[in-house]
């Protein structure tokens, strides 16, 4: 498969430039379980948006430190780069700002969270079936001040919490959305944890450097990530056998 990375990440300080950007992150998560897979990074703030993406299997949107409301040419360009995905029906895979993005895109309402920053490895539970991951509960990495509080029409709640009752969601069978970061290595999380303590509340910084004692389940979220990907390929393919 070939998949597109949407980056999204406006973060140009001394610390982003110390670490891979997240297409490589994406790339190395994709990668680590399927080698023989493409993936192709494209730089959304920087104005480089594919120019063909009817030709890509599928995409991923990663996160940002901008607002989805923040009106910048290049997010209203996303939110509609994204409607025209849907309407085509190729998958879309979206983390923490590509999760709000997508709700956004096609009618949901994103905004502060409830209870403000939720910040460093927490347990989310997977309540649906099909979830691309089995039931349960699953450690993950999330760094957000804001959420998905509506859900699109047609949407379905796939994991939450306390803190964040979307914490993931589907429509149909071609979108899948976390409000998580399934790139973020043990090793990033601890560096931003501490690269962003002094600009949240110390008890929040407290407790993310806590949580951290427990590391996030990559393996898991890249598997399920990653069955998305592949069912809608194989539906895809099945529907296009049908059709000849």
């Amino acid at each position: 498969m070939h998949l597109a990375v949407l980056v999204t990440n406006t973060d140009d300080s001394a610390f982003a430039a110390r670490h891979a950007d997240d297409a490589a992150k994406f790339r190395a998560l994709i990668l680590g379980l399927r080698p023989d897979w493409q993936v192709t990074g494209f730089d959304l703030p920087g104005g480089g948006f594919p120019e063909y993406p009817e030709q890509f299997d599928g995409f991923i949107i990663g996160g940002s430190p901008s607002s989805v409301h923040d009106g910048a040419g290049w997010i209203s360009r996303l939110i509609g780069l994204i409607r025209q995905i849907v309407a085509r029906g190729q998958p879309l895979f979206g983390a923490c700002f590509g999760h709000q993005a997508i709700a956004k895109a096609l009618g949901g309402q994103v905004g502060a969270n409830p209870g403000g920053w939720v910040f460093g490895a927490t347990e989310t539970e997977v309540l649906a079936s099909q979830s691309w991951l089995p039931q349960g509960k699953i450690r993950v990495n999330a760094a957000h001040s804001e959420q998905v509080l509506v859900l699109p029409e047609g949407a379905r709640v796939i994991a939450g919490n306390a803190a964040c009752p979307v914490g993931a969601y589907h429509i149909g069978e071609t979108v899948f959305a976390t409000q998580y970061h399934p790139e973020m290595t043990a090793e990033f999380m601890a560096a931003l944890v501490e690269e962003y303590a002094a600009e949240m509340p110390a008890a929040v910084a407290d407790a993310a450097r806590r949580s951290l004692a427990v590391p996030a389940d990559m393996v898991r979220m890249a598997e399920g990530i990653i069955r998305f990907f592949e069912q809608a390929q194989d539906r895809a393919a099945k529907r296009s056998m049908a059709v000849t």
